[in-house]
């Protein structure tokens, strides 16, 4: 990611709050520096709902993973879609109560992606989605939608 910035010619910032007393002073910090979004990686810890109302009362928007925290209050994410994911979980268990051994069956990536935007975050941060970037939501699912 940092060469991705340096690319494109953006700085990048990675805060770190190992523990849960480090996370205010880690919002403070990144509020401080006037961050221009978050990213919040996929993980239970960071996955949490407190990480985005600490990012919503410090006016920093944040991009992640997971649907779910867009529909938490996060702007964005972009990521394989957990459903399918978890359909495919499915069809595997299936073929191995069939009798497939494991080892046997092939690892397959991700095929179906998701881009959700929470365009009552977008307001309240007094940002403006393009037309055309919501076009790219894909089956119309934007959060907040009139």
């Amino acid at each position: 990611m940092q060469e991705a910035a340096r690319s494109l010619g953006l700085r990048l910032d990675v805060v770190k709050a190992g523990m849960e007393r480090e996370v205010e002073t880690a919002f403070a910090t990144l509020a401080q520096q006037q961050a221009a979004a978050l990213l919040i990686a996929t993980d239970p810890f960071l996955g949490d709902s407190r990480f985005i109302a600490l990012a919503t009362r410090h006016k920093i928007p944040v991009a992640c993973f997971e649907r779910m925290q867009v529909a938490a209050g996060g702007l964005m994410s972009y990521g394989a879609s957990l459903s399918d994911t978890w359909r495919q979980v499915g069809v595997y268990t299936g073929r191995i109560l069939k009798g497939d051994k494991p080892a046997d069956l092939p690892v397959l990536q991700p095929t179906k992606f998701e881009l959700v935007i929470n365009l009552k975050t977008a307001k309240a941060l007094g940002l403006i989605v393009p037309d055309k970037l919501l076009a790219r939501c894909g089956h119309g699912w934007v959060s907040g939608q009139p």
